[in-house]
């Protein structure tokens, strides 16, 4: 039996403002699919050169009074990144609150717009810990 990791679905309240944030981890849209029957949208984002890996967002045009308030049941997202430190400095210049710092240099958590909590991984070795971040508390749950 043959398996291939196609892609993860997220549905989205503000399609705007969530593809902005996955803009801000790296993530290009790929592709979009438009459904004027459906009155739905599903934009795939993902990396430079993973194309073949992406997030999909789910928007239902006359909105998703279903979507949770607190998407943790879902899991989470994990992106590797070369700096953990640069990324996390990154997004919160953007306004990204994390959630968990990277203390240990190696691990920190973000909340997309909609609540998906994303982890970001530093790639290969943990960096030495570092200020601001190794003194950072913890900030809401992720």
């Amino acid at each position: 039996m043959g398996l291939n990791y196609l892609h993860t679905m997220v549905r989205v309240k503000d399609l705007e403002k969530s593809m902005a944030f996955y803009a801000l981890l790296g993530l290009k849209e790929t592709r979009r699919y438009d459904s004027e029957e459906g009155r739905f949208s599903l934009i795939f984002m993902a990396p430079e050169g993973q194309e073949d890996r992406p997030i999909e967002l789910t928007y239902n045009w006359d909105g998703d009074d279903a979507l949770p308030s607190d998407s943790r049941h879902f899991g989470h997202l994990a992106y590797g990144v070369d700096n953990i430190y640069e990324t996390c400095a990154h997004l919160e210049a953007n306004g990204v609150v994390i959630n968990r710092p990277p203390r240990d240099g190696r691990m920190a958590f973000i909340r997309s717009p909609d609540n998906i909590s994303i982890e970001l991984l530093q790639n290969g070795d943990a960096l030495a810990p570092a200020e601001p971040w190794l003194s950072m508390g913890n900030t809401g749950h992720w």
